[in-house]
C-alpha cells in the first residue's frame, strides 16, 4: 500500500510538472510571436518591468506562474493594486467597465490585422519628440472603419443576419460593411449618394459578395439616409452605423488596446486620434483613460469640418450647417449623442487644422513611410505637428493614429501645391523695363523659386511668385532686402484666395500698344539649381520680357513660357540666344502662332487697312531646337 502510495504521488508530481512545463512552452511561444512587433520600438531607456495594465493588455502573465500559496496570491493582489490606477475607472463607473468590457471582447481579428507601430524618425526629427504612427491603413480596407464595422456585424442574433443589414456611407465606412458581409455571407444593402467618385463606388463593389447589393441614390449624404431609413423600415434590416454604436466604438478602441500592447518599453504621453463622428476618439479615450489616464488623448478635426469642438463647446451636440469636403472621411456636420458623451469624458483636448497642415501632414507622412495617406487619414499626424510646436514638447512620446490611405489619385496634384509648408508666396513691383527680372532674381538667389508669372500691362508690373525658404527667419530677410530694394513685396501666405485661384489667373491680355513686336516661346530645361538664373542671364539686354509663366512640379525638366518683345532688326540676336540655349540643354519651340495665345493673352484688335491684325508683328522664326 506504500509502495501504491507513492507511485500515486509520484505520478501526480509528473503531471503537474507536466502541466506547468506544458504552460511555460505556451508562454514562451507567445512571447516570440509577439516579441518581434515590440522590437520593431527601439527603447531609449533600459527595459522596465510590465505594469498590471500592460500584463492585461498583452495577457502576459506579471509574476511568476507559479503561484501555490495563498500567501502569494495575497501578495500578488496587493502588488496589482499599487500599479494600476482606478481613480478614471472609479469616477467614470459604469461606462468605463463596460465599455472596457467591449473593447477586451471585441471579436474584430477574424478580419483585422494587429497593425504595425511605426517609429518615425523625420517627424521625431522635426519635433523634438519620439513620434509613432499607428499604421490603420494596413488594414484589408485601407482604413480603421473596418473594426467598428465587423464588429457590430459579428455581434448581430441569428435573427438579425437572417434578415441582412443596410449602411450609408461614402467612403471608408461603406467598404468596411461590404468587406464584413462578405466574410460572415451576410445580405448587405449599401447606400451611396450619386456624387460618390466612382473609385470608391468600385471599392465598395469589390468587397461586396453575391448577396449585397450597391445602391446610388440621392444627390447628398442626407438623401442617401433617407433611403436607408426607408429600407429598414420596408425590409426590417439593421443599422451598421458608422460611429455612434457601441460595438462600433468598441472595435475601434483595440486599438488602443494595441497601442499599448506596442509600447511596453515607452511610457506614451499623447495620443492624436481624427475625428469625423467621433467613434475612433471615444473608443482608443475609453480604453486609454480606463487602463492607463495618465495618457492624455487629444481629438484632431478640420478647421472647415469642427462638429466635435463646437459641440464640446456648446456643452451639447451642435449639427453645422455646412462642412468642408476636402478630409471627406471626417466630414460630419453632426457627431452621434453617445460619441459626444464619450469624448467628453476622455477627450484632453480637441485641435483644428488648416487644408495646408493636413496637406503638408500627408507629405510627411509619407517621407517616413512611404504610403500616401488621405486627408482625413492625415488628421491625426497634422493635429500632433501643430500641438507639438504650439505647447513647445521635446522629449515626449507621441503617437499618432494613421487612420485610413484610400486617396483619390486626381487630389495628389492639390496636395502637391499645398503640402510645401517652406514654400512662400508673395507678389511685388517692378519697373517695366529691361533687366528688371535679373535683378528681382538675384535678391533670392540662392534660394529656389518655385513659381513666376508675369503679364506685361504698361505700369508698374506686378509678378505673383514663390520661393523656398530655409526657415521663417530666412523668409523675413528676403522680404526685407526686397523692400530695400523698393519692390514692395506683399506675402500672400495665408491668402487661400490668391493660393487657390489668384496665381493661375494671374496676366490675362495685354494692350495691343505693347505687343506689336512681341514673340512667344515655350523653353525646357534640366531642373537642377541655378538653370532659371542661367536663362535670365543669357537673356540679350535689348529684349524686354512681357510674359513669364514658371512653376517647379519636383519633375526632372522645368517648363518656361516667356514673351519677349524683339524689334525685326534684333531677330539675328534672338537667332544667337536660341542656339546658345540649345548648346546648354534648353529645348524650345515659337509658340506666337498659337490660337491660345491670340484668344486669351491678346487684346483684340481691328484689322488693318493693310490687311494684318496686329501692326509690326515679326514673323515668327520657321524652326525649333526640337523636331516633330
Amino acid at each position: 500500500q506504500q509502495e501504491r502510495r507513492r507511485r500515486r504521488r509520484r505520478r501526480q508530481r509528473q503531471r503537474r510538472s507536466a502541466a506547468r512545463r506544458a504552460m511555460l512552452s505556451a508562454c514562451r511561444r507567445w512571447r516570440a510571436t509577439t516579441r518581434p512587433c515590440a522590437a520593431r520600438v527601439p527603447a531609449r531607456t533600459p527595459r522596465r518591468p510590465l505594469t498590471a495594465a500592460a500584463c492585461a493588455v498583452t495577457r502576459r502573465p506579471a509574476f511568476p506562474l507559479r503561484l501555490q500559496t495563498a500567501a502569494e496570491r495575497r501578495q500578488l493582489s496587493a502588488v496589482v493594486v499599487d500599479y494600476v490606477d482606478t481613480s478614471w475607472l472609479q469616477k467614470n463607473s459604469p461606462t468605463g467597465i463596460n465599455y472596457l468590457s467591449l473593447i477586451l471582447n471585441a471579436k474584430v481579428y477574424d478580419v483585422c490585422k494587429q497593425t504595425e507601430l511605426h517609429v518615425a524618425p523625420k517627424l521625431s526629427d522635426r519635433t523634438g519628440n519620439r513620434v509613432f504612427l499607428k499604421r490603420e491603413d494596413q488594414q484589408p480596407v485601407y482604413s480603421f472603419k473596418l473594426r467598428g464595422a465587423y464588429n457590430r456585424i459579428v455581434h448581430l442574433s441569428p435573427e438579425e443576419r437572417a434578415k441582412g443589414i443596410c449602411a450609408c456611407s461614402a467612403g471608408n465606412h461603406a467598404q468596411g460593411v461590404a468587406y464584413s458581409a462578405s466574410a460572415l455571407d451576410i445580405s448587405a444593402k449599401i447606400f451611396m449618394p450619386r456624387t460618390t467618385p466612382q473609385i470608391k463606388v468600385d471599392a465598395v463593389r469589390s468587397y461586396a459578395n453575391s448577396k449585397s447589393e450597391v445602391i446610388l441614390v440621392g444627390d447628398n449624404y442626407d438623401e442617401a439616409y433617407a433611403a436607408t431609413a426607408a429600407c429598414m423600415e420596408a425590409e426590417g434590416r439593421v443599422l451598421v452605423h458608422p460611429f455612434n454604436d457601441p460595438h462600433v466604438i468598441a472595435g475601434q478602441g483595440t486599438i488602443g488596446q494595441e497601442i499599448l500592447a506596442q509600447t511596453t518599453q515607452e511610457e506614451v504621453d499623447v495620443v492624436f486620434c481624427c475625428i469625423g463622428g467621433g467613434g475612433l476618439a471615444s473608443g482608443v479615450g475609453m480604453f486609454l483613460k480606463s487602463v492607463k489616464p495618465s495618457i492624455k488623448v487629444v481629438g484632431v478635426e478640420a478647421s472647415d469640418a469642427p462638429s466635435m469642438k463646437a459641440s464640446l463647446d456648446a456643452g451639447h451636440v451642435v449639427e453645422l450647417p455646412s462642412v468642408g469636403l476636402f478630409a471627406d472621411g471626417a466630414a460630419v456636420r453632426k457627431v452621434g449623442d453617445e460619441t459626444f458623451r464619450l469624448c467628453d469624458m476622455v477627450l484632453d483636448e480637441v485641435v483644428t487644422v488648416s487644408t495646408d497642415e493636413i496637406c503638408a501632414a500627408i507629405k510627411a507622412s509619407f517621407i517616413d513611410t512611404r504610403v500616401v495617406l488621405e486627408p482625413a487619414g492625415a488628421l491625426g499626424v497634422a493635429g500632433m505637428v501643430k500641438y507639438a510646436e504650439a505647447k513647445g514638447l521635446t522629449g515626449k512620446t507621441l503617437v499618432a493614429i494613421a487612420s485610413g490611405a484610400n486617396m483619390d489619385f486626381d487630389r495628389l496634384r492639390f496636395v502637391s501645391e499645398r503640402a510645401d509648408t517652406s514654400e512662400t508666396l508673395i507678389s511685388v513691383e517692378i519697373p517695366e523695363r529691361a533687366g528688371s527680372f535679373i535683378e528681382l532674381y538675384r535678391h533670392i538667389y540662392p534660394r529656389n523659386v518655385t513659381e513666376f508669372s508675369y503679364r506685361i500691362c504698361g505700369s508698374a508690373a506686378s509678378i505673383f511668385m514663390s520661393f523656398q525658404a530655409a526657415s521663417p527667419e530666412d523668409k523675413e530677410e528676403v522680404l526685407a532686402g526686397l523692400s530695400r530694394a523698393g519692390f514692395s513685396p506683399m506675402d500672400l501666405g495665408d491668402n487661400e484666395l490668391a493660393k487657390t485661384h489668384g496665381r493661375h489667373l494671374v496676366g490675362g491680355r495685354a494692350p495691343a500698344r505693347l505687343t506689336e513686336e512681341e514673340v512667344l516661346f515655350r523653353f525646357e530645361f534640366p531642373e537642377r539649381p541655378g538653370s532659371l538664373l542661367r536663362f535670365l542671364e543669357a537673356l540679350p539686354s535689348a529684349f524686354n520680357v512681357s510674359l513669364f509663366h514658371y512653376r517647379s512640379h519636383g519633375a526632372d525638366v522645368g517648363r518656361v513660357l516667356a514673351a519677349m518683345q524683339v524689334p525685326a532688326k534684333d531677330r539675328a540676336k534672338l537667332r544667337e540666344y536660341l542656339e546658345y540655349l540649345t548648346s546648354k540643354g534648353y529645348s524650345w519651340r515659337e509658340e506666337t502662332e498659337n490660337e491660345v495665345y491670340g484668344h486669351f493673352l491678346l487684346e483684340p484688335v481691328e484689322v488693318n487697312t493693310s490687311g494684318r491684325s496686329r501692326p509690326r508683328k515679326p514673323p515668327p522664326l520657321t524652326f525649333s531646337s526640337v523636331h516633330d
